[in-house]
């Protein structure tokens, strides 16, 4: 009886190590699968330079207008160089600033359309026969106490 029972023993130890003695061990990469492409990105690509965003300089064909108007608006004095200087950008803060509008280092579009210099509009497709002049009001003034009916026009 104790051979039998030996023998159920060493066949339940038998049985419990056979599958660990014949198991591989399998290593799973992460499931968000970034590690391994994160790793080759770093080996195949040159790093490449960082391009700046947003307009970088100005023309200048560009900045000789501006100065003209910043002469013109008593911003700036002497004659229009064409350079894009501390003088230039320091007017042109300065005017930005006088409005109320930010004072980064490129010109502000409400400055520029204040100062004269927006989009010309002389050559578009419809411009011929345009004036681009808004709409005068010659409506009469309609009394605020009058109402909704004799704003509309709507006779009663």
């Amino acid at each position: 009886m104790i051979s039998s029972r030996s023998t159920a023993v060493l066949f339940l130890c038998a049985a419990l190590a056979v599958p660990a003695a014949f198991a591989t061990n399998v290593h799973r990469s992460p499931t968000s699968g970034q590690s391994g492409a994160h790793k080759l990105s770093h080996t195949r690509h040159k790093p490449s330079s960082r391009r700046g965003r947003g307009q970088q300089a100005i023309d200048p064909e560009r900045a000789t207008q501006i100065q003209q108007a910043l002469i013109r608006e008593h911003y700036l004095t002497g004659d229009a160089t064409g350079k894009w200087d501390a003088t230039t950008i320091a007017a042109m803060q300065k005017y930005q600033a006088d409005h109320g509008w930010q004072t980064k280092l490129m010109p502000d579009s409400r400055a520029l359309l204040k100062l004269g210099l927006g989009p010309d509009y002389s050559s578009a497709i419809n411009a011929k026969g345009s004036n681009f002049v808004p709409p005068s009001s010659n409506s009469a003034a309609v009394p605020q106490n009058s109402g909704f009916v004799a704003a509309s026009g709507v006779s009663q």
